[in-house]
């Protein structure tokens, strides 16, 4: 089984109106449609560029965290209208979703056949908690398609080694990661620890981050990142596990091809057998 993804580099800037997001969201999905991809993923919080169109008052303040739910409903529209008119699988980023008055970072799956998934973020940042009162996700999905087996899992997440885990033990052979950093640091914590989860469960990692600047935003005013298509580091994968990449702080869409079966062929007989061999005898106390 074989399939093609493409994740965009999302450029935030200032936008004065939804139809500009959609836009901009359009641009990005069909051209991943003219390479025929399976799955498009966008990046974490990219909605939040919607908290720049602002209350229209000619005061140039931006809307806050607890007003992004309101855009909910057409952000679903489009994402769902997209996913059909496309035929392919939109992970539409994270958008910020509202639920008995406390907020939640999730991740939506848009199916082509009008389907919708969901994964909340279950390992809330310090910032995500202190600065927007974010509350935490306390499940884990894993979602069938007819490409394959998948997970989503955003941005901080991937430095938890356990989640990633129980999504390998569901069957899942490729991980989608949204991300948004604002500096080289989190970055390439994000970065590191996507290679580390590839190499312990032989499994495909998708990732990419936003870029640009949101000015009037708070906590959105810097942002550093790259997309990149990750791999177990093994024969007959690119050396670095890296298939393919964007360039850092780019406005791009990168694409590539994940053979499935090649992972299957490196947990049996790979250099190393990292998913096998695993000593479940000593460590099923993680206290």
């Amino acid at each position: 089984m074989k399939m093609r993804v493409s994740a965009v580099q999302y450029h935030l800037h200032t936008i004065g109106s939804f139809e500009e997001f959609a836009a901009q969201v359009t641009h990005y999905v069909k051209t991943a449609a003219e390479f025929e991809s399976d799955f498009v993923l966008f990046p974490e919080l990219f909605t939040t560029q919607l908290m720049s169109v602002g209350r229209g008052d000619g005061s140039g303040e931006a809307l806050t965290i607890d007003e992004l739910p309101g855009f909910t409903e057409p952000y679903m529209a489009l994402f769902k209208g997209l996913a059909a008119e496309t035929g392919m699988h939109l992970i539409g980023g994270t958008h910020i979703v509202s639920e008995n008055g406390r907020l939640y970072n999730t991740a939506f799956l848009f199916y082509p056949d009008g389907r919708v998934g969901e994964q909340r973020k279950v390992h809330i940042t310090p910032t995500e908690v202190k600065e927007w009162n974010m509350a935490a996700g306390d499940t884990l999905q894993v979602f069938d398609t007819d490409k394959g087996r998948i997970a989503m899992l955003i941005c901080y997440d991937m430095e938890f080694p356990e989640i990633v885990r129980m999504a390998r033990a569901r069957g899942a052979d490729v991980i989608f990661c949204p991300s948004c950093t604002d500096d080289k640091h989190g970055f390439h914590r994000v970065r590191y620890t996507c290679h580390a989860r590839t190499i312990e469960n032989q499994i495909y990692v998708v990732t990419t981050g936003t870029v640009g600047s949101l000015p009037t935003v708070d906590f959105m005013r810097g942002n550093y990142g790259q997309a990149a298509i990750l791999t177990p580091n093994d024969v007959p994968f690119p050396p670095a596990g890296i298939m393919t990449a964007g360039e850092v702080n780019g406005d791009m869409v990168i694409t590539g091809d994940l053979d499935l079966s090649l992972l299957h062929q490196v947990r049996e007989k790979g250099s190393v057998t990292t998913w096998r061999d695993r000593r479940t005898d000593l460590y099923t106390d993680w206290s």
